[in-house]
């Protein structure tokens, strides 16, 4: 049985906030209602109430609504008209295609004074004689009744012969309450039947499942024709259901609606089975093998980039898919990607280190690339430049190791570093006339290194 519920009307009032307490205007048709509670506790100031295309089988539980000006309960299953006196303001009742039989009932509707618009068209009240006579004469308030207006003159006219038409109308509601009488005694017997036939149903499905039967199937019946003859079962009962002759009454209406709402459950539930019985793809075979796997169908291109030493995995992913729905495992042989949970699954060339991976989104294109550094590491030639380096980088790269090639040499260059030689002061001083040390005048020197020397005071010294 659908209720209503807190979430129900929260979500039906979006137009004020989903705020409940302060709402004015709510529409709850087409939910499958099938009784009327709540709202008179939830909604005090509520002023139009929409709950057409339900199954409710009774007017309740809005006697509280003081504000409501107009209540349209049109298709239900609504038998006789009550409980709306504490609806002071009520203006228009629409209660279009419902199961009204009491037409005496309308009496309750008296204590509405503002009431001025009804409409009963399409209940069953509405083929008595002297229906409409019967309605102007009781609500003198009433201006329009199922969208047309009472004159005056109509009005005089109904009151006239009231106590004949409102004889007329006992009679008349007291034959279609033992018609309804017996109406719901076979509904009630056609509800026990199609049960005692659900329940034989159910033991001839227990049956077949015995072994003595599943050997029989085995032996003479394929799966699929076990399914061709569950379907062509399910046909039948459908035809049997909607061809049987059945009188339109609320127990009808609401058997047609659970014969559906069961049937629904049945294809899902068979939707669901098909899917869990479904096989999870095999990531990795018994002897622990990982295999590639792409259940997303995505493109994908995977980059050796000998550079930086590492793997790059471009997975062409969705442009607008949400990050949050994209998983990511990184392991030495493989790489794991779960993509709203469908799984995209690739191995390695090489190992690689899963902590130094690293995982981003394009930001033009929204692919997936993931970064995996190698786990070997490999020590590239100085000589061998890439052509991605910048030209300033290869000359400052040259200059380096000009420099260090210079001074891992062994020998001096004299011509670029000159150092003192110690053997050849003497001689040096002697062949230039001086000498990083000056011990004694050059004058003494010559006179101890050649004893025939002969000062001649006339001839100047040489320099």
């Amino acid at each position: 049985m659908v209720r209503i519920t807190e979430d129900l009307v929260r979500r039906r009032a979006e137009h004020n906030n989903c705020e409940i307490f302060s709402l004015e205007e709510i529409s709850l048709h087409q939910q499958e209602i099938e009784k009327l509670e709540y709202l008179d506790k939830w909604c005090r100031d509520l002023k139009i109430l929409y709950l057409q295309n339900n199954l409710i089988p009774k007017i309740e539980n809005v006697g509280k609504l003081k504000k409501l000006e107009y209540l349209n309960v049109a298709l239900n299953n609504i038998e006789r008209i009550e409980n709306l006196e504490g609806c002071e303001e009520l203006k228009k009742l629409d209660l279009t295609a419902n199961f009204i039989g009491e037409l005496s009932s309308v009496e309750t509707l008296k204590y509405n004074i503002h009431l001025k618009e009804l409409f009963l068209v399409g209940n069953p009240c509405t083929e008595f004689e002297g229906y409409r006579q019967f309605v102007v004469a009781t609500l003198h308030q009433l201006k329009y009744l199922d969208s047309k207006e009472i004159e005056r003159s109509e009005r005089i006219q109904a009151l006239q012969y009231y106590p004949e038409v409102k004889q007329k109308i006992r009679e008349q509601e007291q034959a279609y309450l033992l018609k309804r009488a017996k109406e719901k005694e076979e509904a009630q017997r056609r509800m026990h039947e199609r049960k005692d036939r659900k329940e034989k149903q159910m033991e001839a499905e227990l049956g077949l499942d015995s072994p003595d039967s599943l050997q029989y199937k085995e032996n003479h019946q394929t799966e699929g024709e076990q399914q061709m003859w569950r379907t062509a079962e399910d046909d039948e009962e459908d035809r049997r259901f909607w061809e049987e002759p059945t009188p339109y009454t609320p127990e009808s209406r609401l058997e047609t609606h659970r014969y559906i709402e069961e049937k629904r459950k049945a294809r899902d539930n068979i939707r669901g089975s098909k899917t869990r019985e479904k096989p999870l793809p095999k990531l990795v075979t018994a002897e622990g093998k990982v295999l590639n796997v792409n259940m997303p169908k995505l493109h994908f291109s995977l980059k050796d980039d000998e550079v930086n030493n590492q793997f790059i995995l471009d997975l062409a992913v969705y442009r607008h898919l949400d990050t949050s729905l994209i998983d990511i495992d990184v392991q030495p042989t493989y790489i794991r990607v779960l993509v709203k949970g469908k799984t995209f699954q690739l191995v390695l060339p090489e190992e690689v280190k899963p902590d130094s991976s690293s995982a981003k989104r394009s930001q033009t294109t929204g692919h997936l690339v993931v970064s995996m550094p190698k786990a070997k590491e490999i020590i590239l030639a100085k000589q061998k430049l890439s052509t991605s380096v910048k030209p300033s980088d290869s000359n400052t790269m040259y200059k380096k190791s000009t420099r260090s090639r210079t001074v891992e040499k062994l020998e001096v260059d004299p011509k670029k570093y000159s150092f003192p030689d110690v053997t050849k002061i003497i001689p040096e001083k002697e062949r230039i006339g001086r000498g990083p040390i000056k011990l004694q005048p050059e004058i003494t020197e010559t006179m101890k290194s050649n004893v025939d020397f002969e000062n001649n005071e006339e001839v100047p010294p040489l320099i």
